[in-house]
């Protein structure tokens, strides 16, 4: 990338806390730009991610108004150091979600702690604090307390505990920084006990607890920095309460600029749930497979019709999405709260969801009363696949006013399927093998419908002449003979038509309901790389792979999209769909290389 091109370039200036109850996106200035409470679709309390004014701001910067110097993480934690160099001195803010065993349980209070640390000199320092409800549209009137500010009107009791001067907060008065200050902000429960003592020690018990939780992952022994990283920022996104996981924590961040493709992701997709807890599966991790597999009975308890896209994280069948009246980011309008995609069918769900729970039949590893050991509800997942095996629907890239028979619904038909057979011949229930291998040959048929000769590659749906890199997932889920000739053919043409520069590919390339695409989709290449490593072509792969590690932004968080013009990061970010192919990039690398385990 050109030193032109990299002054252009926009990354998201911002990282990312929480503790799998709430998250909160604190950027370079040390203000908390996005942070939405009680849960992780709730309306922002912090929004200035997306309206400057009318998002209020928990700010915490030096007189003089400079960026940091510099903002990193705690090394294999998810706790954030923003630090300031000014002229009168310097000082750091240091921020967490407080998280750790407490009682047998994960204590993951609706709490955001906040240490400022003087470093050096005398600098002079600015808290703010102004929240907001419903999405901007409340503004709190602040009262002080005996030693805490009260935010009243929101819809829940906010308080925000503090050794710094009330007064200094609630007018946003500088004021000279000569010791170590902390800020605990509350939602609901009050913080009733010692500051000081309490912030230090919920701090280090949550240092402790995410580096034992990356002690305990199992990884390849290169790449490991970007991979930690992504592990961190998965384990992230799960909403513990329920076990849902979401794809991304923000909304309406543009895929491109005014493009009007602006989303909100924060609800469950079973889709990038798969993919997240694949990733997670491969690293050791399965509590979070557990949780999930709550989250996913008891939406098979309510679903008798079938399985919607997408559902809200306590299961919400309805995700109604509706326009706000907010700047938006960098002035990108529409700013979209909920998800119409809720709406469409999606078929490729019922394959994603027995892929996800398969280690739970399956893998010995997990406790076995922890294990699913009853067929009922791959029996019914079997029935949605066999049943919408010829149906049309919105694929996997949600089109909005199109439906096709696509080969990725097909793939997936034909995975799901797989994983039942094995499941059938796990439980010694020979019915559910023989449904699934069945199915899979019904599948198998799907997807050669979409195989176009004259290219030599499988096209997006039956009978058509468009490309989709999601289609690279043919070899690497083991569809396609990765040392057969169609396979290789099948990676050149989707070269030829999709590849954009620095190793990213676009989704497709035809026009869809807002136009023809103006950016990759980063997780499209990341496949790329993947069916590389799987044909052989290992010096490809990793300079592919390395090309796409270069789009993080200054802390290796990763966005949805980027514009292969500039490097620039757009989309909402991080996204997990772009981590999860960071993990499964460096694994099947590694694999190839035939390096030693690392633990």
């Amino acid at each position: 990338m050109s030193d032109q091109q990299l002054e252009k370039r926009h990354t998201y200036k911002f990282g990312l806390i929480g503790n799998c109850a709430f998250l909160a996106y604190i950027d370079t200035r040390a203000n908390v730009v996005w942070q939405c409470l009680p849960r992780f679709d709730s309306s922002f309390i912090f929004g200035g991610l997306l309206d400057p004014e009318k998002g209020g701001r928990f700010s915490i910067s030096p007189q003089t108004g400079e960026e940091a110097e510099t903002q990193y993480y705690l090394e294999n934690t998810n706790v954030l150091v923003t630090r300031f160099h000014t002229p009168e001195g310097d000082f750091e803010v240091v921020d967490h979600a407080p998280r750790f065993a407490r009682y047998d349980r994960h204590f993951k209070p609706l709490m955001l702690i906040r240490k400022i640390n003087r470093i050096s000199g005398n600098p002079r320092v600015v808290v703010r604090c102004e929240p907001r409800g419903d999405y901007g549209e409340k503004v709190a009137e602040v009262s002080l307390a005996s030693n805490h500010l009260r935010y009243h009107g929101l819809d829940d009791a906010v308080r925000l505990n503090t050794n710094i001067p009330l007064t200094y907060v609630a007018q946003g008065i500088p004021f000279l920084l000569t010791e170590t200050k902390y800020l605990v902000l509350t939602w609901g429960e009050p913080f009733e006990t010692s500051l000081e003592e309490t912030c230090e020690n919920y701090l280090k018990k949550t240092i402790d607890y995410w580096r034992v939780w990356v002690q305990r992952c199992t990884i390849p022994d290169i790449y490991q920095k970007e991979v930690i990283r992504s592990a961190l920022v998965l384990k992230l996104h799960q909403y513990e309460d329920t076990g849902a996981i979401i794809a991304a924590g923000t909304t309406s961040l543009p895929e491109a600029p005014n493009s009007g493709r602006n989303w909100d992701y924060r609800f469950f997709w079973a889709r990038d749930s798969y993919y997240t807890l694949n990733a997670l599966n491969s690293i050791g991790h399965f509590e979070e497979l557990d949780r999930y597999s709550h989250y996913i009975q008891n939406l098979a308890s309510t679903s008798q019709l079938g399985y919607q896209p997408l559902y809200g994280i306590t299961g919400d069948m309805q995700t109604v999405e509706r326009e706000l009246d907010l700047e938006g980011y960098m002035g990108n309008k529409p700013v979209r709260v909920g998800n119409a995609a809720f709406l469409q069918v999606q078929n490729d769900v019922y394959g994603q969801v027995l892929l996800s729970l398969f280690p739970l039949y399956t893998d010995s590893r997990i406790i076995l009363n922890r294990r699913l050991e009853s067929p009922e509800l791959v029996n019914a997942v079997l029935n949605f696949i066999e049943k919408t095996m010829e149906a049309p629907d919105a694929g996997l890239w949600e089109f909005r006013n199109m439906q096709n028979k696509h080969g990725y619904t097909y793939l997936f038909h034909w995975a799901g399927a797989s994983a039942a057979a094995r499941i059938g011949k796990q439980l010694g229930d020979e019915n559910i093998a023989r449904r699934g291998r069945e199915l899979m040959k019904l599948a198998a048929e799907g997807i050669e419908g979409c195989y176009n000769p004259k290219m030599k590659a499988y096209c997006s749906y039956v009978g058509g002449s468009a490309l989709d890199a999601s289609l690279f997932q043919l070899i690497t889920m083991g569809y396609l003979p990765a040392n057969s000739e169609r396979a290789k053919s099948h990676i050149m043409a989707l070269e030829e038509g999709l590849r954009a520069k620095g190793g990213l590919f676009y989704r497709y390339r035809h026009a869809d309901d807002f136009g023809l695409p103006e950016v990759a989709f980063l997780v499209c290449g990341f496949w790329y790389v993947r069916a590389l490593a799987a044909v052989g072509r290992i010096e490809d792969a990793i300079q592919t792979f390395e090309q796409l590690l270069s789009y993080s932004n200054h802390l290796g968080l990763l966005s949805e999209d980027v514009d292969p013009i500039s490097g620039s990061q757009w989309g909402n970010c991080p996204q997990t769909y772009s981590h999860v192919g960071v993990i499964n990039c460096a694994f099947d690398i590694w694999k190839k290389l035939d390096r030693p385990a690392f633990l």
